[in-house]
């Protein structure tokens, strides 16, 4: 018997992976540390801007997805005004970067670790959560990189 197949997925399982360019990986690097560095700095809005207008982001900590960039940057401002409250520092890490062409022309799916880390103010940074993530990304008509579908998956999620 086999699995079902996920209906969140971003691309869902295609063809063989065809890797992208080395200019395309680069920007991608790139896209990936200004993004994070945004959640890392409250920044909700602004890093919402980092999806599509219709973007959806489904974690499986989350009874639904986050549809539509208006309600992706509500939920995230919730979460980090949350964290603000808190005497803590939260960075985010996001390696093992795996870019590939996606199947239609403009598109990649991009696979990753994310790591995110706290920091106690006075004390030592100590793991937070890990999670395999996949992005589908496009390029917006400004020529700026977009995150369609994100699907992150956190570890040790029940």
């Amino acid at each position: 018997m086999t699995a079902p197949a996920r209906t969140d997925a971003p691309l869902g399982t295609a063809g063989p992976a065809r890797p992208a360019s080395w200019q395309v990986q680069a920007e991608v690097q790139d896209f990936y540390a200004r993004q994070m560095r945004l959640l890392d700095e409250g920044r909700a809005e602004e890093w919402a801007e980092t999806f599509t207008e219709d973007g959806v982001f489904t974690q499986n900590v989350k009874p639904e997805p986050w549809r539509g960039r208006a309600e992706i940057a509500a939920r995230m401002r919730v979460g980090l005004d949350r964290l603000a409250a808190r005497p803590v520092t939260r960075r985010h890490w996001l390696g093992m970067l795996i870019v590939d062409e996606g199947e239609e022309p403009g598109t990649w799916r991009c696979r990753f670790y994310a790591l995110v880390f706290e920091v106690p103010d006075g004390g030592d940074p100590r793991p937070h959560l890990s999670a395999p993530g996949e992005d589908l990304l496009v390029r917006g008509e400004d020529g700026r990189l977009r995150i369609r579908h994100r699907l992150v998956e956190h570890d040790g999620a029940v």
